[in-house]
């Protein structure tokens, strides 16, 4: 049984970020009744700058206050959104718990509640994504797409404003937030791949506090780590830091993982598509195996692209 003091959590500010945190702790009470847990929000430097473009602020821009305050023994664990995380996390902490997914897919949100492939001409869809715009532009070309900054309401309302027509949103924040009534299409993971980790929540923690880790094993999901695993591996093995459009998402079926890749020029002139599958308990494999698949069936040229080429 865990004991001890109250329990510090690291958040994020926005509804969305609290919502998750609240989520976690609800769970935890359930099976921890006696314990206190107190939310301690962080204000990072994504969320601070949120003017400038996500492309030019390097890694861990979402979470690097938070996991300094973990460090720093100032809170126990934090809250992430999983796709906000690097591939390589500090060291001394450690992943404690993912969640079960919730919905992986982006979403397509506009005035006119058309899916993607009925949008007039010149309709205005913002995303802040180099991966949504690269396939925004494939998938739809008679749309224009439109950099956007902001938390899930923030782009919600600006797609609904005077500026834009519709907006790209991840699925899982608009379920979260109990908002899927604005929803015009949920996008296949095939054709529009998400991101790593995309819909997962995880509780990062100190990887010397065994309190921790005994508390959060009870709500880890193991299908959902090995899926996730397979996806952020993948994205190591092109550089924990790759500014290229990419996406990755990992679905299992009994003892296959099946593993959709996708990877382009900034431009998206240049593209891979791949879908690799391997055994469930082998995600590391699978993820080196997707990368091969990448060499070996045309996109080499895409990993020869230099950051430099990457406009910010």
């Amino acid at each position: 049984m865990v004991s001890g003091k109250v329990i510090k959590v690291g958040s994020r500010g926005s509804n969305l970020a609290l919502y998750q945190t609240n989520h976690v702790i609800d769970r935890l009470r359930q099976i921890y009744a006696d314990r206190e847990f107190e939310v301690v929000t962080v204000r990072t430097q994504g969320d601070i700058n949120t003017d400038a473009s996500l492309e030019g602020m390097g890694l861990g821009v979402f979470v690097n206050e938070i996991e300094r305050l973990l460090l720093d023994g100032e809170i126990d664990m934090a809250v992430h959104s999983l796709k906000d995380l690097p591939t390589t996390l500090p060291d001394g902490l450690v992943l404690g718990a993912m969640l079960r997914r919730e919905d992986a897919r982006d979403v397509l949100v506009n005035r006119w509640n058309s899916p993607l492939t009925q949008l007039p001409d010149g309709a205005r869809i913002g995303t802040g994504s180099p991966r949504r715009r690269v396939l925004m532009n494939t998938l739809c070309p008679q749309a224009t797409v439109l950099p956007i900054r902001g938390n899930v309401d923030t782009r919600l309302r600006k797609g609904q404003g005077e500026d834009y027509d519709g907006v790209i949103l991840a699925a899982a924040g608009l379920i979260r937030l109990g908002l899927t009534e604005h929803i015009a299409e949920y996008l296949s993971p095939q054709r529009f791949v998400p991101p790593p980790g995309q819909g997962v929540l995880a509780v990062e923690i100190r990887g010397d506090d065994h309190r921790m880790q005994d508390m959060l094993r009870i709500i880890e999901h193991t299908s959902t780590r090995l899926a996730v695993t397979a996806e952020r591996a993948f994205l190591a093995k092109l550089g924990g830091g790759c500014q290229l459009p990419m996406g990755a998402y990992a679905r299992e079926e009994g003892e296959i993982l099946y593993l959709t890749i996708f990877l382009s020029s900034p431009d998206g002139k240049k593209a891979f598509r791949a879908k690799i599958d391997g055994l469930t308990m082998d995600p590391l494999q699978l993820a080196s195996d997707a990368y091969l698949a990448v060499v070996e069936r045309g996109g080499g040229p895409l990993l020869e692209i230099e950051w430099s080429e990457v406009e910010p």
